[in-house]
Parts: C-alpha cells; sequence; structure tokens
C-alpha cells in the first residue's frame, strides 16, 4: 500500500465535485449509482445531487484507486467488493454485468473522532441509567449482540461499548473491512481477503475467527455475523470466551436471535436446530436494538434472553430499557419488566 496522503490525493482528484460530500462531516453515506445517478444521506435524509461523473471510465477508475488502496484488484473473477477509504470510509462496489447501470459504489463515512458516550447522552440516544447497566455488562464479560439495520450506528455502538472494556484485556477484532476505531492499548485487528485471480491468498471471517481461538484473545469482536462464522462465535462464547460481542441484522431482539438461528445453520458444520437454539440461548446474555428514524440513530430496546429453563428450546427475551413506541423523541426507560425481576 502506498502513502494515505498519495491515495487520499488521487482519490479526491478523481471524485470530482463529489469531494465536497467526502469532506462534509454531516454526509454519512454517498451512493454512486452509475455515473450519471448520484445520491447522498446527510442531514436531510437520502437526497440526489446535481452532480455526475465525467464518464463510465472515470468512475472505473476511481474504483480501481479505492480498491488498490485495500491491496485489492478490480478484476472480471470478483464483481462485489469491499474495500476502505483513506479517510477510513468503508466502500462497497458492484461492477458490470452485476450492476447494468455500470459500476455502483455505495461510500459509508463516519466521524473523523469516535462519538463519545456523551454524545449518545446529549443526542437522546442513551440515558445515564442504561450506559450504568450496559458497562456492567461488558465489565460483566456477558455476551453483547447490536441489533439494527443498514445505517443504523451499530459500528459505532459497537465501539462504544468495546471501550468500556479494560484496558489490559487483548482485544481481538475480525471484520470484512476495518472501521473499527477502539483506540485502546492492546487492540488486534483482522480483516478477511479475497483471493486472487488464481484463488491465492484469501481468509474469510470463519477462517480469522478459527485463528482467533489460537490467539489467546481476552474479547472477541466480529464487526457484523453475515454467514456461517455465527456459529464459530456462539460456540466459543460457550466455551471460555465469555464477554463477545458483534453486531446483526434484525429488526427487534426476537428477530436477532432467530437471524443468528439462521446464520448458524448457513456453516458445513451438521447440527440439529434444537441443538443451535439451546446453544444460541445459553451463550447471548444481551440484545441492543437500534433503529434509525426521522435521521436519529436510537437505542430502542436493550433486552437480556432468558434462560430461565436450562433445556428452553424457544427464544425469549426480558426487556430492561425501552423506548414508547420507539419514537426517538421518546425518553429510553427502565421497563417495569425488568424493574421487578
Amino acid at each position: 500500500m502506498g502513502s494515505d496522503a498519495a491515495y487520499d490525493a488521487l482519490v479526491r482528484h478523481l471524485m470530482g465535485p463529489l469531494v465536497a460530500y467526502y469532506d462534509d462531516a454531516s454526509i454519512s453515506e454517498i451512493m454512486i449509482n452509475g455515473p450519471d445517478d448520484i445520491f447522498v444521506d446527510g442531514r436531510n435524509g437520502i437526497e440526489k445531487t446535481p452532480y455526475r461523473m465525467p464518464d463510465a471510465a472515470a468512475l472505473r477508475a476511481l474504483a480501481r484507486v479505492i480498491l488498490q488502496y485495500s491491496g485489492k484488484r478490480l478484476t472480471p473473477e470478483h464483481l462485489s467488493l469491499e474495500a476502505r477509504m483513506p479517510n477510513r470510509s468503508r466502500v462497497h462496489i458492484v461492477q458490470d454485468p452485476a450492476a447494468p447501470a455500470g459500476i455502483t459504489i455505495a461510500i459509508r463515512q463516519f466521524a473523523r473522532t469516535p462519538p463519545t458516550l456523551d454524545d449518545l447522552i446529549e443526542g437522546g440516544s442513551l440515558t445515564e441509567d442504561a450506559i450504568a447497566w450496559l458497562r456492567e455488562q461488558v465489565l460483566g464479560h456477558r455476551n453483547i449482540i447490536i441489533s439494527g439495520g443498514t445505517g443504523t450506528g451499530k459500528t459505532t455502538l459497537l465501539g462504544l461499548l468495546a471501550r468500556m472494556m479494560k484496558p489490559e484485556e487483548r482485544i481481538i477484532t475480525i471484520e470484512d473491512v476495518v472501521e473499527l476505531d477502539l483506540r485502546m492499548p492492546h487492540v488486534v485487528q483482522l480483516e478477511a481477503q479475497m483471493p486472487d485471480s488464481k484463488g491465492r491468498g484469501g481468509v474469510t471471517i470463519r477462517d480469522l475467527f478459527r485463528a482467533t481461538l489460537r490467539m489467546r484473545p481476552d474479547r472477541i469482536l466480529v464487526g457484523e455475523c453475515r454467514g456461517g462464522e455465527a456459529l464459530d462465535m456462539i460456540q466459543a462464547m460457550n466455551s471460555g470466551h465469555a464477554g463477545s460481542l458483534s453486531t446483526v441484522h434484525a429488526d427487534d431482539p426476537m428477530r436477532a436471535l432467530s437471524r443468528l438461528e439462521t446464520l448458524c445453520l448457513m456453516s458445513d458444520v451438521e447440527i440439529p436446530l434444537i441443538a443451535v437454539r439451546r446453544q444460541i440461548i445459553e451463550a447471548i446474555d444481551v440484545i441492543v436494538q437500534v433503529q434509525r428514524r426521522n435521521g436519529r440513530r436510537v437505542i430502542v430496546d436493550i433486552a437480556e434472553v432468558v434462560k430461565d429453563d436450562p433445556g428452553a428450546d424457544r427464544y425469549a427475551t426480558r426487556p430492561i430499557f425501552h423506548r414508547a413506541g420507539g419514537d426517538p423523541e421518546n425518553l429510553l426507560e427502565r421497563a417495569t419488566a425488568a424493574a421487578s425481576h
């Protein structure tokens, strides 16, 4: 990889007028749907921009440079690729023929400095009571899943929870594209890699997870569970690696557990459904649900997984904090069901 400054200068040149969005902290995503169709997601939600790329060749050149910065190449063998940019933005590129309109680039931008817990309190996402409870769970080495849709701030919250850990702990992160900015003393970051055109040099999330178990981690953070690695994570949580954190795409805590079940069944391990469910119930302790409504990213639910019946094979959650109606204007309050438990 060349210097960040050199790549940043080249990216800026190739982006043309779009560089204004690249520098704008209020823009969370730049969506280039071919050379003539460009949208951004900012303070006013998703809006179409008046700009366009000069032509398809210019867009392809931008994609090539972004991938080169991440040590990857734009080749016909890989139609869908993930990468990152010099400013830490996460990028997903889909090229033709998978994208008939031409190369499509989605640039997910992150804050230049990680938000703090005070920022979440001031923004109404969390309360001091909820933060104190979550800190107790993190320090108590409970396994936590952050659930939510795309662009809801799951990775941001994952980083905030990780920064609650003790500074002497050895944290190993596993991601498709490195984006976690933990700023902790002892962090090992691992990143999946696509194989080259001859099938060499690739390493999957599952490969990295298995390697992690031999690297003496105190904590394991999986940026996002998307496939069979969910089973590896669940089994690790149940076998001496408590205190792990990850994220999953789901709309509520119960669906998060069902989603994990589906991902576990995508592994190449033959395991009965009832065994998968029991392992998930035993492994997952807390689910934090995040949503994005009216342009705001808020925590709407914090729930515990019920473990009252050791032989249970049905999921149940117990609300700890809840935002009435999921309305971001409402306060995240301690649930009465939890208070009486």
